[in-house]
């Protein structure tokens, strides 16, 4: 490779790391040729753009833009390195779990990962990078918590309000029956007033 070549090189690379906040600097020393073009077709497919390079041309690269920014990056760079470049931090993740998964194998390796200005290094973090959250599931998480309070209280109004339809929809009781009243006392039988016996008195005799 020309000087010349070396140079487009470290520019384009310099492009792409300028370009995305997230990439990932695997080992893929003992994947066949016909396995790394598999590799970079599922890669295609999901949007993840595929570069290999040279160690020196990719740390030229990346001092040429921040070499203090990139300083966690460096002792990756050994044996032969492909890098994945994405604006979804976890899809290189998933991509290289699947692969190994789909092809009974442990490679690629991941050596780090730049995340958002954060560096991961060594393949013990993969899993958990395949599980990070992306900046639209977090928006969502938080939509979800904002309005968690307020779907609360307005289930609560809503759980009154049928309450209280229910409440109203029920058939009034009915009043109790007024004691009628009781039927007036039966007027005494008359008690005929005592006869009083008339006395007949004899007109006395005359005196003779």
């Amino acid at each position: 490779m020309t000087k010349q070549e070396k140079n487009e090189v470290i520019e384009l690379l310099k492009g792409k790391f300028a370009q995305y906040n997230n990439f990932y600097v695997t080992d893929t020393e003992s994947l066949t040729v016909d396995q790394v073009g598999k590799l970079r077709r599922v890669c295609f497919n999901k949007q993840v753009e595929m570069k290999v390079a040279k160690n020196t041309l990719i740390r030229k690269a990346l001092e040429g833009l921040d070499a203090e920014k990139y300083s966690g990056v460096y002792d990756s760079l050994h044996k032969v390195t492909a890098l994945l470049f994405s604006e979804n931090p976890k899809d290189p993740a998933v991509i290289i779990s699947s692969f190994r998964k789909d092809n009974n194998k442990e490679m690629p390796v991941l050596k780090a990962a730049f995340i958002n200005g954060e560096v991961f290094v060594g393949d013990n973090n993969l899993k958990a990078l395949t599980q990070i959250k992306t900046k639209n599931e977090l928006i969502g998480d938080v939509i979800g918590l904002l309005q968690s309070p307020i779907q609360r209280v307005l289930g609560a109004l809503q759980n009154k309000e049928n309450a209280t339809g229910k409440a109203a929809e029920a058939p009034k009781a009915e009043a109790a029956p007024t004691a009628e009243a009781a039927p007036a006392a039966e007027a005494a039988p008359e008690i005929p007033a005592a006869e009083t016996p008339t006395t007949s008195t004899d007109e006395a005799p005359k005196a003779e």
